[in-house]
């Protein structure tokens, strides 16, 4: 039969690598009231401890090229204003460029909410001094994994896990959307992993690219928690001897867990032992660094036998996976046409604290605790509000590394899953790791253009208009294709 191949590559990076890592759990007492039902303020406990993992990235041969650097961070996000000031923060510590700094939040909604205009609520005079906390943490890890870049080789596998579901529901009854577990909805479950090694085969960190949204524990949670993450970690860092594992989410604006929105621990911990052992079987999969499976030929047996064997790459090949591009640039996408305006969202805000004191006066805790709900999204829509660039259009800031046979996309903002779908569709010849929440989320959710029009979660408050994913996703390969080569 023709056509058959005599070697196969798995995906692989030659670069220069530093990983730190340091743990970052806020005190007891913090302020926690994360989702907009809940009732309680301050964290009461820790689940598992918040950690933060530094990634320094740089070329293998070209040492005046300056490095750049991804943090995975045990949070939610921080607002425009915070994270604008961390990433200064960092810059002015490390002299690290701004425009080389990656913050990659993790997503867990139940690490508490570092909102410096909250310092007044019970539990926020602690919010200021953990948010200064972490700016001198993420700058002493950016220096440690400066100091420890040495050579290392990245090999990529692809797994699949079922953790994630799709979470746009419409009640049958009703049609109304609810943001939960769609049976019957589309889920991306791919799982993409990556092994770093040194020259004398340590294992430097693992890597985890997972769309699925860590709300697991939600509104009736009081511990501070990484949420599956956290468990998902441990799987990896025990199997590979304590190295590190990194989580990088993906585009996953419309996945979260099956088994979410509880308050149960263990289930976190299950969620995250899931997608543990998922990845750690993509991960038992991977051939050597620096090798191609490659066909030896016919050996009689009882059958005739096809023997393979992972041989070293040639020297064209190794070259190739020495390739490295940093880029930096942003894509202008049009606000919606009906974005609301701060004086229309007090009006809105107003009526609501009406509501919910005419609900405590007759003692009706739910339509309280649901009016309080609204009052908490005004209020974060008016955050979002005041930090929007004046411009006609948003400038959505994009950062993407070629590393040999890999391409690392990172991007602001809240994605659907169509988002790291469509780009893996386009580039299918490298190892695509999609990375979204990078330095934040602004504009919030990107939903794709079908989802426009339904009245869901994401789509009333993007604050983007119908089709800006699409544009983003196209101005991403324009700009890939435009440097494709050569790679430098």
């Amino acid at each position: 039969m023709s056509g058959c191949r005599t070697e196969e590559r798995q995906p692989q990076s030659r670069l220069r690598l530093g990983v730190a890592r340091a743990e970052i759990t806020p005190p007891v007492g913090i302020y926690h009231r994360m989702w907009g039902a809940a009732t309680h303020e301050r964290a009461t406990g820790v689940h598992r401890p918040l950690t933060a993992t530094a990634l320094c990235l740089a070329p293998l041969a070209d040492e005046s090229v300056p490095p750049t650097f991804l943090l995975a961070v045990d949070h939610c996000l921080l607002w425009g204003s915070e994270q604008q000031e961390l990433l200064e923060q960092l810059a002015a510590r490390t002299g690290v460029a701004i425009s080389r700094i990656v913050v990659c939040w993790s997503h867990t909604h139940a690490a508490g909410l570092l909102d410096r205009s909250r310092a007044a609520e019970p539990g926020g005079e602690l919010i200021g001094p953990t948010l200064d906390a972490l700016h001198a943490t993420l700058a002493d890890l950016m220096t440690r994994a400066r100091d420890l870049l040495e050579p290392a080789c990245l090999v990529y596998g692809t797994g699949e896990c079922r953790l994630a579901a799709n979470r746009d529901y419409f009640e049958p009854a009703t049609g109304r959307p609810v943001c939960g577990y769609n049976p019957t909805g589309p889920a991306d479950r791919t799982t993409l992993v990556a092994r770093a090694l040194a020259r004398d085969g340590r294992t430097l960190c693992t890597v985890v690219n997972y769309a699925c949204h860590p709300t697991t524990l939600a509104w009736g949670n009081t511990l501070i928690s990484p949420d599956f993450p956290g468990a998902m970690r441990e799987v990896l860092e025990e199997a590979e001897g304590g190295a590190p594992c990194v989580f990088l989410q993906g585009a996953s604006a419309d996945l979260g867990p099956r088994h979410g929105f509880v308050e149960r621990t263990e289930v976190a911990d299950r969620n995250g032992r899931q997608l543990g052992h998922a990845a750690l079987s993509a991960l038992e999969g991977l051939d050597p660094p620096e090798t191609v499976w490659t066909y030896g030929g016919a050996v009689v047996s009882g059958a005739t036998l096809g023997a393979w064997s992972a041989e070293p790459v040639g020297p064209s090949a190794s070259a190739a996976l020495e390739q490295f591009r940093f880029q930096h640039f942003e894509v202008p996408l049009a606000y919606r046409p009906d974005l609301p305006k701060r004086d229309e969202v007090l009006a809105s805000r107003a009526t609501w604290e009406a509501r919910k004191r005419e609900a405590e006066g007759r003692g009706e805790v739910t339509a309280a605790r649901d009016a309080h709900a609204m009052i908490e999204r005004m209020d974060r829509q008016l955050t979002r509000l005041r930090v929007l660039p004046p411009d006609p259009k948003f400038p959505l800031p994009v950062w993407t590394w070629r590393l040999g046979d890999a391409l690392w996309i990172a991007c602001e903002g809240e994605l659907y899953q169509s988002f790291q779908q469509e780009l893996r569709r386009r580039f299918p010849e490298l190892a695509v790791i999609v990375v979204t929440l990078a330095n934040g989320s602004r504009v919030t959710y990107l939903p794709e253009a079908a989802a426009y029009g339904q009245g869901s979660y994401p789509e009333s408050i993007s604050l983007l208009a119908r089709g800006a994913l699409e544009e983003l996703v196209e101005g991403i390969t324009r700009e890939i294709q435009r440097h494709s080569s050569p790679w430098a």
